[in-house]
């Protein structure tokens, strides 16, 4: 399933490198193309003979060659790739990868790479363990790069624990399955709404909630990675989208949003609409701003449009997937939206849940179906959250 597919595999400084020959044989065998590039210290571990021997490419590591005067192009080797994965990726090189650090070949090509990117950690375990490294991991994480978690073994400070990395037979099998998910969805369209809304008072002043989008952000992602052309309907957040399979379409208020959603929605093939929409706003929207003399004893408010109900009601062959954001009778409440609004499925998750909800890159949550089935995802990063929901909507469409 691998042949023709083009990878870019960068080697930082670890020892765990003396394995990533074994990894770059399997890769080949199964027909792909290998394209290497190792850090600088990365060449005190493996020498690029052993890797140009069995990658039959180049090993780059260097903008210019001074021998041949050729020039490597971190842009084009980044637009060359199907797949990027860092391994064995050391916590200095994580932490460039983070901070947009671009002073050598490997990182100009990640800061420049469109394709799925995964990354193995490789590290002594207080070094991994540390709350820098931990926070690391999250902020790529919620870029949409895949973690291969390392194991706990003997390392080679000759301590046991956390750090070692994965065998490169079990990255070679996420290699592959992430190839796989690549092209799951292509041809599928994919409406997705995040974020908050924010319901005018006045010039200065809104009715808004807690939420930063980065739940539907994270599903965007993971949809569009997989091959959908995702329609991202978002609130106003200081989140940013990239993937070239996405169309943002930036929203201030409920009524947009419901506009929006109705005007894409008879194309879509899967709505999944996880904004926190205001249920209310203002009656009354002074086109001043309210001075504190003449604050009102009272705010009149109406309800906003139940976008997810009308597109239930307007739904023909579609996968509509809803959010439910509940602080008491969670299980009840969810189960009245699935029937009363027509859903496939909703996502269910509490503010009684420590790490999950608004403002956190973590999220716990329970998948309910129409049929009544329940699935507990237990606490993990948002983009991992958002896979698990992709997951469970291609396994009901049977992809």
């Amino acid at each position: 399933m691998l042949s023709g597919k083009k990878i870019l595999l960068g080697i930082t400084g670890s020892i765990a490198a003396y394995k990533i020959p074994y990894l770059i044989r399997m890769l080949r065998k199964e027909g792909a193309e290998v394209q290497v590039l190792l850090s600088p210290f990365a060449r005190e571990f493996v020498t690029p003979l052993t890797l140009f021997t069995l990658s039959n490419r180049e090993v780059l590591t260097e903008f210019h060659d001074p021998k041949n005067g050729k020039w490597h192009s971190h842009i084009d080797l980044a637009l060359w790739a199907d797949l990027m994965i860092l391994a064995p990726l050391t916590a200095n090189s994580m932490a460039k990868m983070v901070n947009g650090q671009a002073d050598n070949l490997l990182m100009t090509t990640y800061l420049s790479a469109r394709c799925p990117v995964l990354f193995a950690p490789a590290m002594d375990l207080d070094m991994y363990k540390h709350h820098s490294t931990q926070g690391n991991i999250r902020a790529l994480q919620a870029r949409g790069h895949v973690l291969i978690a390392p194991t706990e073994g003997e390392l080679a400070s000759g301590l046991c624990g956390e750090g070692r990395m994965e065998e490169p037979e079990k990255i070679f099998e996420t290699i592959k399955t992430q190839l796989k998910k690549k092209e799951s969805l292509t041809g599928k369209k994919v409406l997705i709404t995040a974020g908050p809304t924010y319901e005018a008072m006045d010039p200065v002043r809104f009715i808004g909630n807690h939420s930063t989008g980065l739940m539907g952000y994270s599903i965007a992602r993971s949809f569009a990675e997989r091959g959908a052309e995702v329609f991202l309907v978002s609130g106003p957040t200081n989140l940013h989208i990239d993937h070239p399979n996405v169309y943002r379409i930036d929203i201030n208020t409920a009524e947009e949003m419901y506009k929006a959603c109705l005007k894409l929605y008879d194309d879509t093939d899967i709505a999944v609409l996880s904004a926190a929409v205001a249920d209310f706003r203002p009656i009354l929207q002074n086109s001043e701003k309210i001075k504190k003399k003449d604050k009102p004893a009272s705010i009149e408010l109406e309800n906003t449009k139940d976008i997810l109900a009308e597109l239930g009601k307007q739904k023909k062959d579609q996968v509509l997937v809803g959010f439910a954001l509940e602080t008491e009778d969670e299980l009840s409440n969810a189960k009245k939206k699935i029937k009363n609004k027509n859903l496939d499925f909703i996502v269910l998750n509490s503010l009684k849940d420590k790490g999950a909800g608004f403002r956190s890159p973590t999220n716990k949550i329970t998948i309910l179906d129409k049929m009544g089935n329940q699935k507990k995802i237990e606490l993990k990063a948002k983009q991992e959250v958002a896979e698990d929901i992709v997951d469970e909507v291609l396994a009901y469409l049977n992809i």
